[in-house]
């Protein structure tokens, strides 16, 4: 059956097309995001969730959301959906951090222009038949120093922008080397020497606990005297109250605020002020930017439903529709190289570590990561997903480490998993064969080629004679047929491993007559998701 996406927000006719020209089963109800009992009660009922801010995903709307898959926000800010909730549940959240990026960039600059000429107080005095051309004394732009936080996508077009205006710019940025900051056109700088330097402070950075209140009551202080504070990014981001009594000092000559610490916002310390300059969170607000991120969540939504395709993820890897495709065969064998080892193991994992040789190294590792821990969750949690895993075993306080290394062996690439417990360490290596299927190439450090089936037994053996005969003859005995038969041992007369392939799952019973026998220090009954 064809994908079901419910559209609880106002999205364009063009971007509900899209959806139906990709095949998706829509249901287009623009006034639903705003009752919440009643999109409730029907959100089982869907593949996805098409929104824009209207409509809350809150803990409760996830979890009467039984089928959901992908939550898409047409528009950069997640605010109103509760990640956590959605990742624990497997849920993708997804959202179109690029549609609108030149329009809020654009809304900046219009601020910072509107507040270093005052425009909105000449207007109101204008309007009202006064002519106080000497009361509006305004500063230009050109040669004055513009610090920009945050020079990510918005914040490198503001510098953009600011530098054609003639401004030179500083920017702050944890994330930004002095490559990216030399392309762009900025100087690289810290916090405290922005503060100290800039004419213009312009905020580009979401809020999380490290950017909250970034712009505090000491930060403020550090400020030139005479400089103007725009936000266009989140509020939170600035204390409202001591940016209210640097402004009335006089220390602030002004502000341009988009965005507020509460919202909608019918109240706050910036307001009444002279020349304070405010929008109602308008940086999104232009017919093209509505639009485009219209089109996109509908296009990464369609994508990611009907090829597994990821693209701006909050709480996933992205993985491209031409990754996806060539990387299908290494998830598979990455989960299954969990699944193996979380079916082998009965007490909690302290610690997994995997490692990635050769051309294994050159693929998506996140997503990998994601999968291989996907798998070794499943046993205790049979609904766990690539989405919901890493949550799950950071809950846990599961480690979890990486490792890359160039080509080691006599396979182009192998991807090796390890876990270790209080008790012991277990690894299985596998690898992608030219025929795409994955194989299990090394257990306990034997080597072995193992075709993966959706049923299997493993046994652990002291090298003797008389194993495989017995094996074969036991399982003909009990009408199982074997599909494949793979052996390895450590060295002559030491440990031995048997992995079987077989055409239906070993009974209970069958398994006991094997452990009775006294020739086998493991035989554990194995099942794997090859479809």
């Amino acid at each position: 059956m064809a994908p079901k996406v419910l559209i609880s927000d106002e999205l364009s006719d063009a971007a509900v097309q899209i959806f139906r020209d990709r095949g998706i089963d829509v249901d287009f109800q623009p006034k639903l995001g705003k009752d919440k009992e009643a999109l409730s009660a029907i959100i089982g009922n869907y593949d996805g969730l098409a929104i824009r801010s209207a409509t809350k995903a809150t803990e409760k709307l996830i979890a009467a959301a039984t089928n959901l898959k992908v939550i898409g926000r047409a528009g950069i800010g997640v605010d109103n959906v509760d990640i956590p909730a959605a990742s624990k549940k497997g849920i993708i959240v997804m959202n179109t951090p690029f549609g609108n990026s030149i329009t809020t960039a654009e809304h900046a600059i219009s601020l910072m222009m509107a507040v270093a000429r005052q425009i909105p107080e000449a207007n109101a005095s204008t309007h009202a038949g006064k002519w106080e051309k000497s009361r509006f004394m305004g500063v230009e732009l050109t040669n004055k120093t513009l610090g920009v936080i945050g020079a990510g996508n918005i914040g490198s077009i503001v510098v953009d922008r600011a530098l054609g205006l003639r401004m030179k710019v500083i920017a702050y940025d944890p994330f930004l080397s002095v490559e990216r900051a030399d392309q762009i056109g900025a100087e690289k700088v810290e916090l405290d020497d922005l503060l100290k330097r800039a004419d213009f402070i312009t905020l580009h950075v979401p809020l999380t606990d490290q950017t909250r209140n970034i712009l505090s009551a000491d930060n403020i202080a550090k400020t030139k005297p005479g400089v103007r504070i725009i936000n266009c990014a989140r509020g939170g981001l600035v204390d409202e109250a001591a940016l209210a009594e640097a402004l009335k000092s006089g220390h602030v000559a002004g502000a341009a605020f988009d965005v507020f610490a509460e919202e909608p916002a019918t109240n706050s310390p910036l307001f009444n002020l002279p020349n304070v300059v405010v929008t109602p969170h308008l940086g999104a607000a232009t017919t093209e930017a509505q639009e485009n991120v219209a089109l996109q969540v509908a296009e990464q939504m369609s994508d990611y439903l009907l090829s597994g395709a990821v693209t701006n993820a909050i709480n996933m890897p992205s993985i491209t529709a031409e990754e996806a495709k060539v990387m299908g065969p290494w998830i598979k064998l990455a989960g299954h190289l969990g699944n193996f080892i979380g079916q082998m193991t009965d007490e909690p994992i302290k610690a997994i570590n995997i490692l990635y040789d050769g051309v294994a190294t050159t693929y998506n590792s996140r997503a990998l990561d994601c999968a291989v821990i996907a798998g070794i969750m499943k046993k205790v949690n049979p609904d766990v997903n690539m989405v919901s895993a890493p949550v799950i075993a950071k809950e846990r306080g599961t480690q979890i480490s990486t490792t890359k290394q160039d080509q080691s062996g006599a396979f182009e690439g192998y991807i090796k998993c390890t876990v270790v417990t209080d008790k012991r360490e277990r690894s299985v290596a596998g690898t992608v064969f030219s025929d795409g299927k994955p194989r299990f190439i090394q257990i306990k450090g034997i080597n072995v080629d193992a075709e993966i089936g959706a049923n299997m037994l493993y046994t652990t053996n002291e090298d003797i004679p008389g194993i495989i005969g017995m094996l074969g003859n036991t399982m003909g005995e009990n009408g199982v047929n074997i599909a494949n038969f793979t052996l390895g041992r450590s060295a002559r007369g030491g440990e031995a491993i048997a992995l079987l392939y077989v055409d239906d799952p070993v009974a209970p019973s069958v398994i006991a007559k094997l452990e009775k026998t006294g020739m086998f220090q493991q035989v554990k009954p194995l099942a794997f998701d090859v479809a």
